[in-house]
């Protein structure tokens, strides 16, 4: 199961990767003695990058008992060693003994927000 992030995250990246890439073509079109204007091309790219990544990989991935944050560097926890769970300031705390997951529900849209309040719920554990 995939807990998706918001579209208008993921539409806010595309379009300002565009909007990049377009200044960036035309600063180098323009002036390309300026190596600076490279960077605009740059930005552009590490935009559309990340929507790409992100519209395919999405927040959170729930799968064979495993809640796996989607980042560069994923981090996973088993959903059977989460010993406490924390609700602040939107966010919510999953606790191991080892580790924790830091999960931003405002990044998280509602049908998928409902999805994980659901997964974290069957767990039966104390809720701070």
């Amino acid at each position: 199961m995939k807990i998706r992030f918001k579209k208008k995250r993921l539409k806010y990246y595309l379009i300002f990767g565009i909007l990049w890439l377009v200044l960036g073509t035309t600063a180098v079109i323009f002036n390309s003695e300026n190596f600076f204007n490279y960077g605009y091309l740059l930005m552009g790219i590490l935009y559309v990058g990340t929507y790409l990544f992100e519209n395919k990989k999405q927040y959170l991935t729930i799968e064979n008992g495993i809640i796996s944050k989607n980042h560069l560097i994923p981090k996973e926890i088993n959903l059977n060693e989460i010993k406490r769970i924390k609700k602040f300031a939107g966010d919510y705390i999953l606790k191991t003994d080892s580790t924790e997951l830091r999960i931003n529900t405002e990044l998280i849209e509602e049908n998928s927000l409902a999805e994980l309040n659901n997964v974290l719920d069957n767990l039966n554990l104390e809720t701070k």
